[in-house]
């Protein structure tokens, strides 16, 4: 498995990141089959977060594989916090709460990364700060990022936080590309040239933030898988052609497709099946050309101006 830094980090961490987040759909020996399968092929970078399962995902994880300290110096964890019932929160004592009880749940002493979830408008960075400083000193989490947050979001954290932000977790996949797109389309009359996200993508490249597009097969928020989708045949035809040209699964090439952006993005793939998560990995060994690349983005819709 091909790795990357993490941010400006000296952690090494594989190119794809197995999300846990639907893992409570399974059973005990099926998830240890998962997650072995994922150690064994080298994706030891497992994403998770306190609400997934309302935490169930997290103690299933660590009672399928028996976790002890032998096996959790094989992987690398990532977990956020932030999102409650009906708000948001970045409090000093909501981080500080919320990280006790995924190492609990995950059985371990430290994160290797947390995330903060979704934007909280209420957040008081100086807050975020103390308990950033708190984690870093007891050893509870050694490296820190973000999800779903614009440049300013994370300008503002960086004003008083000491870390570096070494990740920030985006939605990005083929048919959901507007941080490509608002790039692509500068200055034009378009629906495209709309800039809804602050020129994230060039500013995590400026400042070596590790983008983790979340999912990555889907299109809309949550409306499903584009491939295969009846909705998508002009991409769909594409895709299945170059899959059949690097001998590979149309799900191996949608990965492969945000793999060959120069920004070296970590997608965070959440399939809870076994062959499934494999062609995911093999997008790591798969280089598409610059002409294969734009074929796929035009394929879905997406226009060059």
């Amino acid at each position: 498995m091909r790795t990357i830094k993490l941010g400006n980090s000296t952690l090494e961490v594989p190119v794809v990141a197995v999300g846990c987040m639907r893992i409570n759909s399974l059973e005990k020996p099926d998830i240890e089959r998962l997650i072995k399968t994922a150690l064994d092929e080298g994706a030891n970078f497992f994403d998770h977060a306190d609400i997934y399962g309302g935490g169930a995902c997290e103690e299933l994880f660590a009672d399928a594989i028996n976790m002890n300290d032998d096996i959790r110096e094989k992987m690398i964890l990532q977990s956020k916090c932030g999102i409650r019932k009906g708000m948001f929160d970045f409090s000093k004592e909501y981080i500080l709460e919320s990280v006790d009880g995924i190492l609990s749940r995950l059985k371990t002493d430290y994160l290797d990364t947390l995330l903060l979830h979704r934007p909280d408008a209420l957040v008081e960075p100086e807050e975020v700060a103390e308990a950033f400083d708190i984690l870093e000193t007891s050893g509870k989490v050694r490296h820190f990022g973000v999800s779903n947050q614009n440049p300013m979001q994370i300008q503002l954290l960086k004003k008083y936080v000491k870390q570096p932000i070494v990740a920030n977790q985006l939605q990005l996949s083929i048919t959901n590309a507007t941080m490509i797109s608002s790039g692509i389309n500068v200055n034009m009359q378009n629906e495209s040239a709309v800039n809804r996200d602050g020129s994230v993508l060039d500013f995590c490249r400026l400042n070596d933030i590790t983008i983790q597009p979340w999912s990555p097969f889907q299109y809309g928020f949550f409306e499903g898988p584009f491939l295969g989708n009846e909705k998508f045949p002009e991409l769909n035809q594409q895709i299945n052609e170059l899959a059949e040209k690097y001998g590979v699964s149309n799900t191996t090439i949608a990965i492969a497709w945000i793999l060959r952006h120069p920004a070296k993005m970590q997608p965070v793939v959440g399939t809870t099946n076994i062959e499934r998560l494999q062609d995911c990995i093999k997008a790591s060994e798969v280089h598409l050309t610059r002409e294969e690349w734009y074929s796929i983005y035009r394929a879905a819709g997406n226009i060059l101006p």
